[in-house]
């Protein structure tokens, strides 16, 4: 029932707890508690033990968008293991490697995909890529 009645959503989660947190942030806890219950108020993190989650409402805050592009690679055969050893070293949401017509799909961030491309475009390897735009989330 949760799954079927769930949304599925982005996050950016951080493992790390809150004494550390403070630390690396040169604050005390209980500055950073009053920081963070703020945050939570407004739906921008979520907290648990261990966990910061900034959601999407947050992402949206920090001007990062929670719409998608999608980036489909042709690569030659001989090449693979070079070009996805590259694709491992670019900051992409997310990275698969398929089977079918192409040989991988990239997720980036909409506001990254012509950086990312300028990327792509210079790894050996590589015979096509088609990018796709998300306009909205359906479900």
């Amino acid at each position: 029932m949760l799954y079927e009645k769930g949304r599925s959503t982005s996050t950016y989660t951080l493992r790390v707890k809150q004494d550390e947190l403070s630390d690396q942030l040169s604050i005390s806890r209980q500055a950073l508690n009053v920081h963070l219950r703020k945050l939570k108020n407004a739906g921008y993190i979520r907290t648990g033990r261990g966990f910061l989650d900034v959601t999407e409402k947050g992402l949206s805050a920090l001007g990062v968008s929670t719409t998608p592009a999608f980036i489909l690679l042709k690569v030659s055969p001989i090449k693979r293991i070079q070009v996805y050893n590259q694709i491992k070293e670019i900051a992409v949401t997310r990275a698969f490697r398929i089977a079918g017509e192409v040989d991988a799909l990239i997720i980036v961030e909409r506001e990254n995909l012509d950086e990312i491309l300028k990327k792509l475009y210079a790894i050996e390897g590589i015979q096509d890529t088609r990018s796709y735009v998300t306009i909205e989330v359906i479900k």
